[in-house]
């Protein structure tokens, strides 16, 4: 399909320039895990705090990036399904909004107005610029979907009797619980912390700004993962050589996603003295349900994969993992998703352990947690985003992919890097290890009072896959900017490789719309939120005074009212 160049250089703008962020994500993770083992052992390095380093490494890596990437993927599968583009003020109106949004927080991040990790809430304390800047993300991101629900209901009202395709499904499905889930956070920063940090109000609920976040912050891992299900479901088949084996499973799985991404946010809030344990164990039960989709696709991409390689002449039991096509220049798409998918094997395992709240109870505020953290953001979700990037880049850009051994190769140097880097994390978090601290002053120093020496090996077996991962990024860096400098030698082309399916199925009426689902998912919060809010009204009230960012002490004189009863 061919485009306007408008709109063209609207997707490229939207991969490019939060590419060029990325590198500095990637320089700050490298930084982290030199600091946690003791090879830096001061505050900070070149001018940028530990702290500093970790908010840019959290916002840039998964908020800045996931965002674009995600508009950007579903300007291409809405135009490639649909054959049209969403209204021009939509589009043009979203890069902008994001954009400035994303120099805002770039600006705060810099210069050290901002040191509130990715997680953003209070008590930790932002430059307002930094809230705003958020919202004006959030929005962007927001006015984007506008378009392509304009662009969906165009394309019905034409062709009234064509189903929905897979694709423009599971990114509608997509921008659904991310338009959901960031009305609390819009709520947050603009109504709560934005006035709370310019010094329009001294009270401040700190349990309900991390309820708000949690509303949004678990719901964005799906936000996260969607366009990788999407890519599971109508890419992974076609460049695997095969055919989807299920597609009624596949809608099914993307209208299990949007009903219960959202109520579960509570989990993350299990030491929360705030939440009785019947709000924990009701958000237990909903965090399991969750993995119901997970799995279905789990299954459906397998036997897809093994039908494809039997049609192929595969005959023994496990023969069919072999007979793919790994390490493939022409074909280094299916490296990225199938590494992905080995790798949310692990991270999907793992996350079941943190939704049981006697085992999440062990690991909770562990590195343990990162660990897990890493085997999905920066697993399946990192690949999908850095493969169809380079992807959509070449081929819209009509530009000769350069370097396409690095970029062949990238995923699975990755994959190795993060398999190290993760299990480092997660046996250091069995063993205490905390996340977020600089422990290079303090507990992998020999000469801090805090030394543990039991630390020391499982933060060193971080460091190396930490450092194999920055080398696999230095890699697809210089293979994507040279692709994305170079001359263009083709003609231009919106297009993604879009699978067929092993054998049509009878239409099951209720995966055909997502209303329903829509409706379900409504109630289910607010049937899990409603418990969670009557917790927190009677368990919570409001801090009273102003402090100081670097010491928690009431700087005003008044008595200071607890967080907790």
């Amino acid at each position: 399909m061919t485009v306007s160049k408008s709109y063209k250089n609207t997707i490229l703008t939207t991969l490019f320039f939060p590419m060029t962020l990325f590198i500095l994500g990637i320089y700050n993770g490298l930084m982290q895990v030199l600091y946690r083992a003791g090879v830096l052992s001061q505050a900070s390095f070149l001018k940028l705090n530990y702290y500093q380093g970790l908010t840019m490494h959290g916002v840039i890596n998964a908020i800045v990036l996931t965002t674009f990437f995600a508009v950007a993927f579903g300007h291409v599968t809405i135009s490639h399904y649909l054959k049209r583009e969403p209204p021009k003020w939509s589009y043009r109106l979203a890069l902008w909004l994001m954009l400035i949004g994303t120099v805002m927080d770039a600006y705060c991040m810099l210069t050290g107005k901002a040191q509130v990790l990715y997680t953003f809430y209070a008590p930790l304390k932002a430059d307002p610029l930094f809230y705003v800047g958020t919202a004006l993300l959030i929005v962007g991101s927001w006015v984007a979907f506008f378009g392509w629900i304009k662009a969906w209901f165009d394309f019905r009202k034409e062709n009234p009797k064509v189903r929905m395709p897979l694709g423009v499904l599971g990114t509608l499905v997509t921008f659904t619980v991310w338009l959901v889930c960031t009305l609390p956070a819009a709520y947050s920063v603009l109504v709560l912390l934005t006035p709370w940090s310019a010094g329009w109000t001294t009270e401040l609920n700190v349990p309900l700004t991390r309820v708000l976040f949690w509303m949004f912050g678990h719901a964005l891992v799906y936000f996260w993962l969607l366009p990788a299900y999407v890519m599971f479901y109508t890419v992974l088949p076609k460049v695997a050589g095969t055919k989807l084996y299920s597609e009624n499973a596949g809608r099914l799985a993307f209208l299990l996603f949007l009903v219960l991404s959202i109520p579960i946010g509570v989990h993350h809030q299990f030491a929360e003295p705030v939440f009785t344990p019947t709000v924990k164990l009701y958000q237990s039960i909903l965090t399991f349900g969750v993995a119901i989709p997970s799995f279905m696709t789990a299954f459906n991409i397998a036997a897809s994969l093994e039908y494809g390689a039997r049609k192929r002449g595969s005959k023994s039991l496990l023969g069919w993992m072999k007979n793919q096509p790994y390490f493939q220049k022409d074909n280094y798409m299916f490296g990225y998703l199938i590494c992905g998918l080995i790798i949310f094997v692990f991270g999907g395992l793992t996350g079941i352990v943190n939704a049981s709240y006697s085992l999440n109870s062990v690991i909770h505020n562990t590195a343990w947690v990162p660990g897990h953290f890493h085997m999905t953001v920066a697993g399946p979700v990192l690949l999908a985003i850095m493969g169809m990037s380079v992807y959509i880049y070449s081929n819209l850009s009509g530009k000769k992919l350069k370097n396409a051994g690095f970029i062949t190769i990238f995923p699975y140097l990755w994959m190795i890097g993060i398999m190290i880097f993760s299990h480092g994390m997660m046996a250091g978090g069995l063993m205490g290890e905390p996340r977020r601290t600089n422990m290079g002053m303090s507990y992998t120093n020999p000469s801090s009072p805090l030394y543990n020496h039991h630390w020391v090996f499982t933060s060193t077996i971080t460091m190396i896959g930490g450092i194999i991962m920055t080398t696999a990024c230095a890699l697809y860096f210089i293979g994507f900017f040279r692709t994305a400098l170079g001359k263009k030698v083709n003609e231009s082309n919106l297009m993604i490789p879009e699978s067929e399916v092993v054998h049509e199925e009878k239409p099951v009426r209720l995966f055909l719309t997502m209303k329903p689902w829509i409706y379900l998912m409504v109630i289910l919060i607010i049937a899990s939120y409603s418990l969670a809010f009557v917790d927190l009204s009677k368990n919570s009230q409001p801090i009273k005074g102003k402090y100081n960012v670097d010491n928690p002490v009431n700087m005003s004189g008044s008595s200071t009212t607890p967080s907790t009863k």
